[in-house]
């Protein structure tokens, strides 16, 4: 039988520290989807993540710090998880355009959006927590920013790609917001296919 130092009893320690904080992580965004700001406190995340409220402000100190923690995680997941399903997009020309704007679009209808939303509108209002909130979303915008130009190949030294990218993203955004008061899947999928058209003319025009 091995003998249990410091050092070594030391790692289950941490392993269960940092799986309780992806459970409060993982349960602050369920909840602000679900909830919205108002009915999401420190309590009601601690619950549904199975941990006591003591040990969720061990983790974050303050509501805020718990949201914006959650919001950021969840993203840089999100962010991880675009640039695997890239690997399995078409090579090229309109299939792997319309592919990419779905992926897009994908993100924008999911919890993820749907409890940044509500973190967002909150942000409008709340001065605390306004300027972390403007400061994640101008991080992850960059970086969605990138990742889109990357999988559709586009030439930003283009007069006008750049903004046409923009504005695949901003579309995208909309529909998420469509999304959340009715099911919009057919009107969505015909404005996705069309505009996959229109996007591949553009990048392609000046190539």
């Amino acid at each position: 039988m091995g003998v249990v130092t410091p050092r070594t009893a030391t790692f289950p320690k941490q392993d269960r520290s940092r799986a309780t904080r992806r459970r409060l992580l993982e349960a602050a965004v369920a909840c602000l989807a679900e909830r919205g700001w108002g009915g999401s406190t420190v309590a009601v995340v601690a619950e549904r993540a199975g941990v006591s409220r003591g040990a969720a402000q061990h983790h974050f100190r303050t509501r805020e710090d718990l949201f914006t923690a959650a919001i950021e995680h969840v993203a840089e997941e999100w962010l991880a998880t675009l640039r695997e399903h890239a690997r399995t997009l078409p090579d090229s020309g309109v299939p792997r355009t319309r592919a990419v704007v779905e992926m897009l679009v994908g993100v924008y209808t999911g919890a993820l959006f749907r409890a940044a939303l509500h973190l967002w509108v909150a942000a409008a209002d709340e001065d605390q927590l306004r300027p972390r909130v403007v400061a994640l979303e101008s991080r992850i915008g960059r970086e969605a920013h990138r990742l889109a130009v990357e999988f559709l190949g586009a030439d930003e030294t283009v007069p006008g790609v750049r903004e046409t990218v923009q504005a695949t993203l901003d579309m995208a955004r909309g529909l998420g917001l469509a999304t959340l008061l009715r099911d919009d899947t057919p009107r969505r999928t015909a404005i996705v296919r069309e505009w996959s058209r229109i996007l591949d003319s553009a990048l392609r025009r000046d190539g």
